[in-house]
């Protein structure tokens, strides 16, 4: 009895220290927001699809948390108007991913970014990487990454438009807006007068001109038009590109030219 006296201790003392291991190694809910912001503009949100986001463990790929942004472009004089101080939330109801993680201890995880996540010819892939800590969260603001381009619609010629040489010329028409689907507009925030859109075309797989685009009277809405010389299959690639900001967006399209 007596020996069994003085194990019994012992072995309370040792539950003690693996209970309170097994204390030390369970997970806890980390909380990580994610949002896309779109350069020289707003966050990326519900209005234009949102931005897919995927949290992989850096380490082995695993996938540990992954959906779409949502919300609005958040506040236009806060975001684009204003200055900025140090630590200043500037996301405050805007368009966000939000996870919680139960991680055990400190993960190192790659963040991917696709956006816009339903405009396919416009969308980026963009990427970052940071430590999580079980308990730390990233919130607030959150992981901001930073999505460049503009979104460019060919409207006009329609893809494999079959047409003749007597209904030239063609009207060129392109929509573009800015990634986060913020309007581009004649001397407004966003100003189209100050941007360079134009159509490169090749006629049969060869170089044929460049063509200039104008702003038309309809917000985002750029056009001109072509007069072809020869039948053929013409192929348009209209850009759009901001000097200031090296933003810069394309689409691109073919059609067939009959006598």
């Amino acid at each position: 009895m007596k020996k069994m006296a003085k194990i019994f201790p012992l072995f309370c003392l040792g539950l003690v220290f693996l209970l309170g291991d097994i204390a030390a190694v369970q997970a806890e809910p980390t909380e990580v927001v994610v949002r896309a912001r779109a350069k020289d503009a707003k966050f990326i949100g519900s209005s234009i699809g949102g931005a897919s986001v995927r949290i992989r463990d850096a380490e082995s790929g695993t996938i540990l948390a992954e959906g779409i942004t949502s919300g609005s472009t958040g506040n236009t004089d806060i975001i684009m108007r204003q200055p900025h101080s140090r630590y200043q939330e500037i996301g405050e109801g805007a368009a966000a991913f939000r996870a919680e993680l139960d991680i055990e201890e400190p993960v190192f995880v790659t963040v991917e970014v696709l956006a816009p996540y339903i405009k396919k010819q416009a969308r980026v892939l963009a990427t970052t990487q940071t430590w999580l800590v079980p308990g730390k969260s990233i919130d607030g603001d959150g992981l901001v990454i930073e999505i460049p381009g503009m979104v460019v619609d060919i409207l006009s010629p329609q893809t494999h438009r079959y047409t003749t040489m007597a209904e030239a010329p063609f009207e060129i028409r392109a929509n573009v807006v800015m990634m986060c689907g913020c309007p581009i507009t004649d001397g407004g925030l966003w100003d189209g007068s100050k941007m360079e859109v134009a159509a490169l075309v090749k006629k049969d797989g060869k170089a044929y001109r460049t063509i200039p685009l104008a702003m038309t009277d309809t917000d985002n809405t750029f056009a001109a038009s072509l007069a072809p010389e020869e039948p053929g299959v013409y192929e348009l690639r209209v850009y759009a590109f901001d000097e200031r900001t090296g933003n810069t967006g394309v689409d691109r399209v073919s059609f067939i030219v009959r006598e």
